[in-house]
């Protein structure tokens, strides 16, 4: 095919192997698509969680997938004696902790663990914050999220009293020897103890999906042009 003076003349090899790179970046492309659509599915589905009643905890185990980003509450008393200051929270660019209490679920042996929000930390850090506690049978409600809370680990060892880098429940359980839910509360009750509480929505991660999708079509365009550039030559003409 010959176009002013320009002809097409695309080679076997190179038409095979432009075809073959050009469909699998489009399908990786849509699969990406396909992920972001499979998260935004999830993230409606958590938002709709979030806007039903709360549902109250019961004192047997529950599973974390049965509970995780709903409204709950539950009611007991506080354990202050088993409070966890979990490090390197920060809160508008302030360092400080989130608040760790466990609460006992009624009458029961079931505990469940509040993060109860965010305490500035002291310039001192040997000095913790004063918390205070309620006594007596308290409702406590929020959003359930999962219990293990964890960012960079250096050393399963890495706990001081009561700081801790992470929150791992195995560990906090043979620490305490309290029978916990496989869940935390986030609390959003508006309690006047001083502690910030303002949990940031879990995002649905779909954004980083499309990012990808977009990546994987660019480099599809880009190949079939680099394809069409090499495979198109200039005639000669007759009188040169």
């Amino acid at each position: 095919m010959t176009i002013s003076g320009w002809r097409f003349t695309p080679r076997l090899w190179s038409t095979v192997a432009a075809a073959v790179v050009i469909i699998i970046m489009l399908n990786l492309g849509n699969w990406q698509l396909s992920r972001a659509q499979e998260k935004e599915s999830r993230q409606e589905q958590l938002d709709m969680l979030s806007r039903q009643p709360a549902v109250a905890l019961p004192t047997t185990p529950v599973k974390l997938e049965d509970f995780r980003y709903r409204r709950v509450e539950a009611k007991g008393a506080y354990l202050p004696m088993h409070t966890i200051y979990l490090d390197n929270k920060i809160h508008h660019g302030v360092a400080g902790y989130h608040i760790i209490t466990p609460l006992r679920i009624g009458e029961s042996s079931m505990h469940v663990l509040v993060n109860r929000g965010w305490a500035a930390a002291d310039r001192d850090r040997s000095k913790l914050p004063q918390i205070s506690t309620p006594d007596g049978q308290i409702v406590v409600s929020g959003v359930a999220t999962s219990a293990v809370q964890k960012t960079l680990e250096l050393s399963k060892e890495m706990v001081s009293g009561q700081v801790w880098g992470n929150l791992d429940l195995e560990r906090y359980r043979g620490a305490t020897g309290l029978t916990l839910q496989p869940v935390m509360i986030l609390q959003q009750d508006d309690v006047k103890d001083g502690l910030v509480r303002q949990w940031v929505r879990p995002d649905s991660g779909s954004a980083k999906n499309l990012g990808y999708a977009f990546q994987w079509f660019a480099m599809a365009l880009a190949v079939f042009i680099i394809y069409l550039v090499l495979s198109v030559k200039r005639e000669r003409s007759e009188s040169s």
